[in-house]
């Protein structure tokens, strides 16, 4: 039996991945803070469907102050699923907790696991945001990272901190790049979960800017696949991956499936563009498809089809 860390295992695609794990036979380890970023009930809502799996231990508690030595007894993979999350309040005052959760937190993991004899495969959690305004679509990883939010540029570091621990003490780190993740447990202040739920009150939603921004959705089924190929493929070591759904959406196109899926117009307030999001982004997944096999499988419509029934029944 594999024994396996999931970090943010309370969150969005760390909870799915978890799961999917416990459901392959694998014993997993979850740690995460169920800190206040968002509502910690919807977390704990996250984990109620296999918290009491007789494979799965639940670990509370910050990364940084957490026994990893013993933790990582035995382990094989380490899903670094945990960050902190968001583009728009990484300015200002909350940077801190930034640069505390997602470069000094990954580092501590990373200092831990050079040691283990036992690990075959660290898997961190990156994200699109590293490239910013991309200059070319879509984009291979071979564009240099050009972050215009501070959230990006933590990412960034991290992500180079596995470069670093693999080159120098051999952590056999893979990086997934995420693009724009949805579906259900998608976290609150997401477009498509607040979308939805704007639908469910009858409120207008926000867009920001004219609607015509680009982006490449991945479905949580496809990220985990992902995850779980990264953890697997020899070839994957020490590589970085972009991780698209397989195309590029305008944003005003996505909203008029959702309106067909709802069955009914969603009404649009447009605000001003938001600090430190990218005007467009688009996944070039061969180099990923190449070496780990990914392949995105499910469509965007299909995916949106999922989380409006999820969002129905969360809401209910």
């Amino acid at each position: 039996m594999t024994k396996v860390i999931v970090t943010g295992v309370a969150g969005f695609i760390g909870s799915t991945l978890a799961e999917t794990l416990l459901n392959e036979g694998q014993e997993v380890i979850g740690i995460d803070q169920f800190n206040d970023y968002y509502d910690p009930t919807l977390k704990r809502r996250n984990v109620s469907s296999f918290e009491n799996h007789p494979q799965f231990t639940l670990v509370e508690g910050d990364i940084q102050t957490l026994d990893w030595n013993s933790l990582l007894t035995d382990v094989e993979v380490v899903y670094h699923q945990a960050a902190q999350a968001g583009v728009r309040a990484s300015w200002g005052e909350g940077f801190r907790s930034y640069t505390e959760r997602n470069i000094n937190a990954t580092q501590i993991m990373l200092e831990a696991a050079k040691t283990v004899k036992t690990l075959k495969r660290f898997v961190y959690a990156s994200t699109s945001s590293v490239y910013g305004n991309a200059e070319t679509f879509p984009t291979s990883e071979l564009i240099p990272p050009q972050p215009v939010s501070p959230y990006g540029i933590t990412k960034l570091a991290a992500e180079r901190l596995c470069v670093l621990y693999h080159q120098n003490f051999q952590v056999p780190f893979t990086a997934l790049r995420y693009f724009t993740v949805y579906g259900p447990r998608q976290r609150p202040d997401m477009a498509f979960h607040k979308f939805y739920k704007a639908v469910l009150e009858d409120r207008a939603i926000d867009v920001y800017g004219d609607g015509q921004q680009t982006r490449d959705f991945t479905f949580i089924k496809d990220a985990v696949a992902a995850n779980m190929a990264a953890a697997t493929a020899t070839d994957g070591v020490g590589e970085i991956f972009n991780i698209g759904g397989g195309s590029r959406v305008v944003l005003t196109d996505v909203l008029d499936t959702m309106e067909k899926i709802v069955g009914q117009p969603i009404r649009r307030n447009h605000i001003d563009r938001a600090m430190g999001d990218a005007r467009h982004t688009s996944a070039d997944v061969s180099k990923a498809n190449k070496l780990i096999g990914y392949q995105p499988q499910v469509s965007l419509e299909e995916g949106l089809t999922q989380e409006w029934k999820w969002v129905q029944e969360l809401y209910r």
